[in-house]
């Protein structure tokens, strides 16, 4: 090695090399490997909110299939489970009020979904093709109902006009269409590859067969989604027919478990069990409130695995 090369090296070994110019940049901390403690602590915290949320479950279920000794007993609700009692449930569906909310509610839910996931899938798909008649004016007009509203005495009059007061289409139609829902089924189908559907259009497909056989096949999880939104709305929903019902037999299941946990008189067919000691008050409150829950609890992880597929491909390809 010569001596000029040798000063060369030294050189280049003195100065500085520029900071992060060869070396790999520095990972953000929610990439770094979490420590023991760092997980032991996400354990607590989840393990916590479980809790929170099962716990309050728990003492429903338990109360509602306790007898009525147990809940004098405990003074109330039933945190742990002194023998088990279907006499609460037997009474409810047994004929009555109840069973007859259930299947007011159970109609609805399902007639109800099918006409709003009818409507959302076409608007969608019509606004999801740019360059469409009218595609912009019908977009700022869908956009504008969810910032301004006529408000609920123009809406009334409205339902009350088209002859719709105590009948069950005025649980349907004035909320039947959630424009969020329409803008999410909208960026889901946009992000949908145009080579499928303009080779489909080569071979002879209109719009219903692009619609049927390419476009809804390939959004099955957004569909879900947006299905259980509109399922447990129209399951939970009470307002409506506290202002658009007036007979007592028509009222869905929220409206009657409304008037239970208010102290209200107790569901047709079951004053006498409670008055004669047979039966728990508390004890019919909480089986109607497990009842209202069923549906979701049981449609809900069926649901789950499309929500993160469904849900933000959909708003973010809007």
């Amino acid at each position: 090695m010569t001596a000029e090369s040798s000063a060369t090296s030294v050189s280049e070994e003195r100065q500085p090399q520029a900071p992060g110019r060869w070396a790999a940049p520095p990972r953000p901390v929610w990439e770094e490997e979490p420590s023991k403690a760092g997980l032991a602590g996400k354990g607590i915290v989840l393990a916590g909110a479980c809790l929170g949320v099962l716990f309050p479950l728990w003492i429903v279920v338990v109360t509602s299939l306790s007898s009525k000794k147990v809940i004098t007993d405990a003074g109330g609700l039933v945190v742990i489970p002194k023998g088990i009692t279907f006499i609460a449930y037997q009474e409810l569906l047994s004929g009555g009020q109840v069973t007859r909310a259930t299947l007011v509610s159970l109609g609805v839910t399902l007639v109800g979904t099918l006409f709003s996931m009818a409507v959302s899938i076409l608007a969608a798909y019509g606004l999801s093709r740019i360059g469409t008649v009218g595609h912009r004016w019908f977009l700022m007009t869908l956009l504008a109902t969810m910032f301004f509203g006529a408000g609920l005495i123009p809406t009334y009059l409205l339902v009350q006009a088209l002859g719709l007061t105590d009948s069950y289409l005025a649980l349907i139609l004035p909320s039947a269409i959630s424009v969020f829902n329409i803008l999410v089924l909208r960026g889901f189908f946009m992000g949908i590859s145009q080579e499928l559907t303009d080779s489909a259009r080569i071979d002879g497909a209109g719009d219903w067969r692009i619609l049927w056989t390419i476009v809804m096949p390939l959004s099955r999880a957004v569909i879900a989604v947006i299905t259980l939104f509109y399922a447990v709305g129209y399951w939970s929903a009470w307002f409506n027919a506290s202002i658009y019902l007036s007979d007592q037999d028509m009222m869905p299941l929220q409206n009657v478990m409304i008037q239970l946990v208010q102290k209200q008189e107790p569901p047709v067919g079951m004053g006498q069990a409670i008055k004669t000691g047979q039966l728990s008050a508390l004890a019919v409150q909480m089986a109607v409130m497990v009842l209202a829950l069923l549906p979701v609890a049981f449609l809900s992880p069926f649901v789950q695995r499309h929500f993160k597929k469904g849900m933000l491909t959909g708003a973010v390809k809007g």
